[in-house]
C-alpha cells in the first residue's frame, strides 16, 4: 500500500514540471500575440484574484509576523516573478521555445553554482565537472552546431534573455534558502504575487497595450492559473509525499518535455544541435546533482 502511494505521488512533480514546460512553450506562444509587458503583468493580476478569496484574510491577519521581511519578499518577487518570466517572455520574440527550454534546464546547476558563493557551500566535483560540460553545451546550443561561431557571430538576443532569466530564478532560490522567511508557504507565495503585480504595474502603464482576444485568452489562463497556481500546488505535495530532494530530480525532465511539446504544438524543426547540445548540457546538470564529493585544494609546494 505505501509503495503505491509513493507510486502515485510520483504524478504531483510530474504534472507541475509537465505544466511548467508547456509555459515555455506558452511564452513563445505569446510573441506577436500580446506583448511581454501585458502577459506579465495580466498574468500575476490574475493569480492574486485566484488567491484572495484563501488567503487574503489570514496574510492581514498576520501582519505583525510578515512586516518585518517585506523587504526580502520583495527581492524574491522581483527574481523569481518579475525578472524571470518578463524576461522569458521578451526571449521568446527571437528564441524558440526548444532553445529556451534547454536554457532553462540550467536552473539547478545556476542554484548550486551560487550557493557555493551565497551559501558557503563547499564546491564539489560534479559542480565543476557538470558546470564546464553544461557550458559546453551551452555553447554547442546558442552556436547552433558550432561553439566557435559565437565569436565571430554573436548569439541570438532571445538565447541570451533566457539565460539572463534562468540566473535571476536560480538566485531566487538561493535567496529562498538562504533567508528561509518564518511564513506559510502558500502565504509567502501570495506575498510575491502581489509584489510581483505592483513592481509590474509601472511597465504596464508605459508599454503598448495588447486587447485581451480569443487568440491571447487562452496563453493568460494556462499563465495566470495553471503555471502561477496549479503547478505550485502539486509541485508542494511532491514535496510532502516525496521530500525536496527526490521531486528535484524530475526539474530534469523539463527540457524534454518542452521539446516534445514545441515539436507537437508549434511544429518546430528539431536540429541536430538540440539534440547535442541539450544533451551535454542535460548531462552535465545531472552530474553536478549527483557527484557530492568535495573538491580537495593541495597547497603548492615550495
Amino acid at each position: 500500500m505505501r509503495s503505491d502511494l509513493s507510486y502515485k505521488s510520483l504524478w504531483f512533480p510530474l504534472g507541475a514540471v509537465l505544466i511548467w514546460a508547456g509555459n515555455t512553450v506558452i511564452s513563445k506562444m505569446s510573441a506577436g500575440v500580446i506583448a511581454p509587458e501585458d502577459i506579465s503583468f495580466y498574468r500575476w493580476v490574475l493569480a492574486a484574484l485566484l488567491m484572495s478569496p484563501f488567503l487574503a484574510r489570514s496574510t492581514w491577519a498576520a501582519r505583525a509576523q510578515i512586516r518585518p521581511h517585506l523587504g526580502k519578499i520583495l527581492v524574491l518577487a522581483l527574481l523569481g516573478m518579475v525578472l524571470y518570466q518578463s524576461l522569458a517572455y521578451f526571449a521568446a520574440a527571437t528564441a524558440s521555445a526548444t532553445s529556451m527550454g534547454i536554457i532553462s534546464s540550467l536552473m539547478p546547476l545556476m542554484t548550486l553554482v551560487l550557493s557555493i558563493k551565497l551559501l558557503a557551500e563547499p564546491p564539489t566535483v560534479g559542480t565543476l565537472v557538470g558546470g564546464i560540460l553544461s557550458l559546453f553545451g551551452l555553447a554547442v546550443l546558442i552556436g547552433r552546431g558550432h561553439p566557435l561561431a559565437l565569436f565571430e557571430q554573436g548569439v541570438v538576443a532571445g538565447d541570451l534573455l533566457m539565460l539572463a532569466a534562468t540566473v535571476a530564478y536560480g538566485l531566487y532560490g538561493v535567496m529562498l534558502r538562504r533567508w528561509a522567511l518564518p511564513l506559510r508557504t502558500w502565504q509567502l507565495l501570495y506575498l510575491q504575487v502581489l509584489m510581483a503585480t505592483v513592481l509590474l504595474f509601472p511597465g504596464f502603464l508605459l508599454g503598448h497595450h495588447s486587447p485581451i482576444t480569443r487568440a491571447n485568452l487562452p496563453i493568460l489562463l494556462y499563465a495566470g492559473i495553471g503555471a502561477s497556481i496549479i503547478s505550485q500546488f502539486l509541485w508542494m505535495r511532491g514535496v510532502v509525499h516525496l521530500g525536496a530532494s527526490r521531486c528535484a530530480i524530475f526539474v530534469n525532465l523539463m527540457p524534454v518535455f518542452t521539446v516534445i511539446i514545441a515539436v507537437l504544438a508549434l511544429g518546430e524543426p528539431l536540429h541536430g544541435y538540440h539534440a547535442l547540445g541539450g544533451s551535454i548540457t542535460l548531462v552535465g546538470v545531472i552530474l553536478a546533482q549527483v557527484f557530492k564529493q568535495r573538491l580537495r585544494w593541495r597547497a603548492p609546494t615550495v
